[in-house]
């Protein structure tokens, strides 16, 4: 029996597959950056919105003081149930230092293209030098609160025997445990990165009407910013739900606002401040009229 040549099994039927193949691509490619860049728009024009703004402060209230309630309707062997989890480990523990790489990457980004000057670029990411301060400051003053009104205690088989040990550091030395009241200092982190990633992240909109540069880059980072900042809000509500005393949270979610308002709300706006967000990169209308 005698085999007849395999139909396209020539030099060109490889050509063929490639073009299909590039073809493919570059479909794949244009539909990637159709998505990213409506994604940006849409994402932009829902952060740039004050009204939402305002609702998503409501919003942050909300999770904190009716989020605990959930608790009796949810499943308590969950993965988000345990204080190891992967996402609180990765995550919530190391939240300031992934709010400051992604939210620096956009904060470098929209006002050196918008500007082109380094000391102003300098000036705007100061704002996350004193996010960090902020931190730093809440945790060692979290952690005072906690040793001012602390006891000593030995944990027997009966229950916790009272020792008269007069600080924490003596009491851990002996093998005992510390108990005071402890502020979250979880709800507070997230909760202020939160109110300040949705505050960065609403420059973006107005830098869009202004016609900047947005190539793909940092439409991306953009959106990776969003993205961390949806995280957040669902590892608050984790949080609220499976971790602390409602009292701690509350309390802890209250610094983190209160962070929040003499930082942006107030101190930003006076000229010897970092600024505000979006501060001296747009050019006012008013002033353009006049040169025209």
């Amino acid at each position: 029996m005698e085999w007849g040549p395999v139909v396209g099994a020539g030099p060109g039927a490889g050509a063929r597959i490639r073009a299909v193949l590039g073809c493919l691509v570059k479909v794949l490619l244009w539909v990637a950056s159709a998505l990213l860049y409506f994604g940006s728009e849409q994402a932009a024009r829902l952060l740039g919105s004050p009204c939402l703004r305002r609702l998503y402060h409501a919003w942050l209230a909300a999770v904190v003081i009716f989020g605990p309630l959930l608790q009796f309707h949810v499943n308590p062997r969950t993965i988000f149930a345990s204080h190891g989890n992967f996402f609180n480990i990765k995550f919530v523990n190391s939240a300031w230092g992934w709010t400051c790489t992604f939210l620096g990457g956009f904060v470098l980004l929209v006002v050196f293209l918008a500007t082109r000057r380094v000391a102003v670029t300098a000036r705007h990411l100061s704002r996350l030098v004193v996010g960090a301060a902020v931190w730093r400051g809440a945790g060692r003053a979290f952690l005072l609160i906690e040793d001012l009104t602390g006891s000593c205690f030995e944990p027997l088989p009966q229950g916790l025997l009272l020792h008269e040990l007069p600080d924490r550091r003596s009491c851990l030395a002996a093998g005992h445990q510390w108990r005071g009241y402890t502020v979250s200092s979880h709800t507070f982190l997230l909760t202020f990165c939160c109110l300040l990633m949705a505050e960065e992240a609403a420059v973006f909109a107005k830098y869009l009407a202004h016609g900047l540069p947005a190539g793909a880059p940092l439409r991306l980072v953009f959106l990776l910013n969003v993205l961390l900042l949806g995280l957040w809000n669902f590892l608050l509500l984790c949080t609220v739900i499976y971790f602390h005393q409602y009292t701690h949270k509350v309390v802890g979610a209250a610094v983190g606002t209160f962070a929040w308002y003499l930082t942006y709300g107030s101190w930003y706006h006076q000229p010897w401040s970092p600024g505000s967000p979006g501060h001296g990169l747009f050019p006012h209308p008013h002033s353009s009229r006049k040169h025209n």
